[in-house]
Parts: structure tokens; C-alpha cells; sequence
């Protein structure tokens, strides 16, 4: 079943898992910016999703499950697309970022 819906993709990554990752990140932000606006960070909710194609790529380096995105992004011969679409993510994550008081 799994396998049927991974065939889908785009540029070789899997609709499937991007969508997930995407969905996912949006039913967690709410979570996620009430946990950090108690340590004094507002991060908006549309930032979780922004970001989670990078903290995806963190959490896959950190359990050692090198995926095809986080391959690509790895390695430093090539891939540069990828790289400037992740950094230019991670940027685009901080607008509406604020520090607030507790």
C-alpha cells in the first residue's frame, strides 16, 4: 500500500513523503509554538512548515537514516539546488520569529 503511494514523485522524492512531512509539521506547529512561547519565542505556526523539510534533514542525520534528500544534501560535490532551496527554507522559517516576555 505504502509502496503504491511512493511511486508519485517529483525531481525523485516521493509526493507521498513530502506531503506527510508537510501535514505532519502542521498538525504538530500548534503544539510546537505553544511549547516555545513559553520560553519566550513566538514562532508562528506557518514557520514549523516552512521548516520542516530542514528539520526533517536534521533528524534523519542525527538517527543515521541517510534518505535521498538527506544524501543529496550531504554531499559536497553537487546538489546545489537542493542546498539553496533548504537555506533559502530555513531562512524564509524565521520571518515573524519574535522574542516575547514570559
Amino acid at each position: 500500500m505504502i509502496e503504491t503511494l511512493r511511486q508519485y514523485r517529483i525531481l525523485d522524492y516521493a509526493v507521498f513523503d513530502l506531503l506527510l512531512a508537510f501535514v505532519g509539521m502542521a498538525i504538530l506547529s500548534p503544539l510546537l509554538s505553544k511549547l516555545f512561547l513559553k520560553m519566550g519565542i513566538n514562532i508562528p505556526k506557518r514557520s514549523w512548515v516552512i521548516w520542516a523539510l530542514p528539520i526533517g534533514i536534521v533528524a534523519h542525520l542525527l538517527v543515521g537514516n541517510i534518505t535521498l534528500m538527506t544524501g543529496r544534501f550531504i554531499d559536497p560535490s553537487g546538489h546545489y539546488l537542493l542546498k539553496i532551496v533548504i537555506a533559502v527554507l530555513v531562512v524564509a522559517g524565521f520571518y515573524g520569529v519574535k522574542k516575547v516576555k514570559k
